[in-house]
């Protein structure tokens, strides 16, 4: 493919500088790149390598006007190199059918267009809507549906009565819909909860590799629209996450919590269950939520609180040892001075 730099620019809603007329015929990163190619700088820090990089063309930020090289100026400019990113290497939808060694119950209804590699299973009453695609090894459970343009990677796991929205992507190795984790004490014995809900994931939501979604205990897990999570993720039963959320790896949300609009969670964060965490949310990596956290606020730490206050007890913590001393010192001091006092008044 080839594109002029014009044309990338009014394709991304950019301001053009230098020279439109020329070609684009690849992208790459600011070290990696070569003539023909464009390439983006986010991080003012990088601005320096302006003049280093091989690159044809850099997209910046909307804040930088001019360069020894033509530039597309934009507000946000990964965003612009995504979008471009997107136009030279994703490839439009083409459908390969389904294979003859995929097993289909006859139950199960299938939409138009769909690509389901060899060793796919679909259960009883599915229904899978058009231009699907089901890797090798997919299994789908009875009763379930996967709407329009989704795509099951290797080895995902659907377990029955589970609902997949439109433009879903789950990556290999995830779980949907497996037995919430629920047992209660018959003496020292443990008794399972039967898992009798189901798991509804809304449009345009992507789970990565190994995460694992459990179906509710009664009524439903929820992922809400556009919520994106990251590789080996555990959300329990009866979570519910809100739209646009962000979850990234090694995150686990334990039961009946509800997780608000826009809300990041970051690496290795926990949270308890039966909580609520408010829109606009930020939690810091391997923080520990055990609590109610209201909206539009940052928090960090084991347990979770303001994000400004763990800074600070963070900082005071790394000088615990030198402030430990210094007490000590003091501490000895003032024996000394005691012990003077006391025997200056026993000689009086």
């Amino acid at each position: 493919m080839k594109k002029k730099l014009k044309e990338l620019a009014e394709f991304v809603g950019g301001t053009l500088v230098g020279d439109g007329e020329v070609e684009i015929t690849g992208v790459a990163s600011i070290d990696e790149a070569e003539a023909g190619q464009i390439t983006f700088i986010a991080n003012p820090k990088y601005l320096r390598k302006l003049g280093e990089t091989r690159a044809s063309a850099i997209i910046v930020s909307d804040k930088v006007t001019t360069a020894d090289k033509p530039l597309i100026c934009a507000a946000n400019p990964q965003l612009a190199f995504a979008k471009i990113l997107t136009l030279f290497f994703v490839k439009p939808y083409q459908p390969k059918g389904i294979d003859p060694n995929a097993r289909i119950n006859p139950t199960a209804q299938l939409g138009k267009d769909l690509t389901i590699y060899p060793y796919v299973y679909i259960g009883d009453r599915c229904r899978i809507e058009d231009c699907v695609t089901l890797y090798p090894g997919v299994y789908v459970g009875e009763d379930t549906v996967i709407g329009e343009g989704s795509i099951l990677h290797p080895n995902v796991s659907v377990y029955s009565d589970s609902v997949i929205g439109k433009r879903v992507i789950l990556h290999s190795g995830v779980v949907i819909g497996a037995d919430g984790f629920g047992f209660v004490k018959d003496g020292k014995t443990n008794v399972k909860i039967p898992q009798v809900g189901k798991v509804i994931i809304e449009d345009d939501v992507e789970v990565g590799a190994n995460s694992t979604i459990d179906r509710a205990a009664l009524g439903q897990t929820i992922i809400r629209r556009g919520v994106k999570i990251d590789n080996l993720v555990q959300v329990a039963h009866n979570v519910e996450i809100g739209e646009d959320s962000i979850i990234i790896a090694h995150v686990g949300i334990a039961g009946s919590t509800k997780i608000g609009k826009n809300v990041i969670l970051a690496g290795q964060a926990g949270v308890v269950g039966h909580i609520e965490i408010g829109d606009n949310v930020m939690v810091g990596a391997q923080s520990g939520v055990g609590q109610n956290l209201p909206s539009g606020q940052a928090f960090s730490g084991s347990p979770a609180f303001p994000h400004r206050e763990w800074l600070r007890a963070v900082n005071i913590f790394q000088k615990l040892p030198e402030m430990k001393k210094t007490l000590t010192d003091i501490e000895a001091r003032l024996k000394k001075v005691e012990q003077a006092i006391s025997e200056k008044g026993k000689e009086t």
